[in-house]
């Protein structure tokens, strides 16, 4: 029989608790809750000012997770907590729902970078990992498992921790950024296509376009309505940022056949050094590509960006994506400006 007939659970097994670390610098370590989510925050915002000041954790990004029903910080979470009562190092590992092709476990954390050098972050990773592949071996479909993490490569520390902790180095993301500065060109899409700014309203039908169009992405799995509701949901979701395509098929009904769904953090301008919006999804649905759909969409968001006086556009792209996503941003006007590393363990 072949290997991914089994289970994933079965071909786990058994999986002990995961070692709590010991550390002198840290006195404590504990299950988090949500009495901890400003604390959190204001550790993952430290993290980041020296990781990647480009983007900052917003605080509404931690809360939701701790809203999931599939997150459960007394098995999922651990967070380290000084002399002092701060945290200092925090690890979460989320297990999304929604698994059609491959099961993802997906550890995210890290360690004040005042304590960064003293082992803590390689306890930390192993307990991480423990409680990941406890998560795996839950599952009873016969799936590929993944533990998922990511490191920005101007976090080398982090790319290193991974590895030591027996991670592969899978993928490269790209960010780009696009200044608005340059003119857009107007892009049409065929004929029988129509761009419409995003609507609420539109939310269910596009929700299950971003899933058509991600299935043939590297590691992606459909959103749980709980994931989009807090994305369009967010504080920082930009309806005004986003477009919709709308096509006509074969019924001679209209549907939602493309997307670009943006957000703008005001809060990290200071930090990034320009004001702008950031692109988190762009899709066409399968069977409707090569129609400029997605270059009309991206032409409608920078046209939107222009229009509110922002100056740059940013987003990220798998460099290996098979859809050609890179080569469509490069014509834009897109640049790379630094990448992002994808770390797996695979069973």
């Amino acid at each position: 029989m072949d290997q991914r007939e089994t289970p994933l659970g079965e071909r786990i097994g058994i999986v002990p608790a995961p070692v709590l670390p010991v550390h002198r610098d840290v006195p404590t370590w504990r299950a988090a809750t949500s009495d901890d989510i400003d604390g959190i925050w204001q550790l993952r915002r430290a993290m980041g000012e020296v990781d990647h000041p480009n983007y900052l954790t917003a605080r509404g990004a931690i809360a939701a997770d701790f809203g999931y029903s599939h997150f459960h910080p007394e098995l999922d979470s651990l967070v380290g907590v000084d002399q002092a009562g701060r945290i200092v190092a925090v690890g979460m590992v989320m297990f999304p729902p929604r698994q059609v092709t491959l099961v993802r476990s997906m550890p995210i954390g890290g360690v004040h970078p005042s304590l960064r050098g003293r082992g803590i972050g390689r306890q930390l990773l192993a307990w991480q990992l423990g409680r990941a592949k406890q998560q795996l071996a839950s599952s009873t479909q016969a799936l590929p498992g993944w533990i998922l993490t990511y490191a920005d490569e101007r976090s080398p520390q982090n790319a290193a921790l991974f590895e030591r902790g027996g991670l592969t180095l899978e993928r490269y993301f790209l960010t780009l950024e696009r200044p608005l500065d340059a003119p857009v060109r107007v892009v049409d899409a065929a004929d029988g296509i129509r761009i419409a700014v995003y609507a609420p309203a539109a939310a269910t039908e596009v929700h299950a376009a971003r899933d058509d169009a991600f299935m043939d992405h590297w590691g992606s799995q459909p959103m749980s309505d709980e994931n989009w509701n807090a994305f369009v949901g967010g504080q920082w979701f930009r309806p005004d940022l986003s477009f919709v395509a709308y096509g006509t098929d074969s019924t001679g009904t209209e549907r939602v056949v493309g997307f670009v769904l943006s957000t703008a953090n005001e809060n990290v301008w200071a930090t990034q050094g320009f004001t702008g919006s950031y692109i988190d999804l762009v899709g066409v649905v399968s069977g409707w590509r090569g129609r400029h759909i997605a270059q009309s969409l991206l032409a409608a968001q920078l046209a939107a960006g222009q229009a509110l006086g922002h100056e740059r556009v940013t987003l990220a792209v798998d460099s290996a994506s098979p859809t050609g996503a890179l080569g469509l941003y490069t014509g834009m006007g897109f640049v790379p400006t630094h990448r992002k590393l994808a770390y797996t363990l695979e069973f």
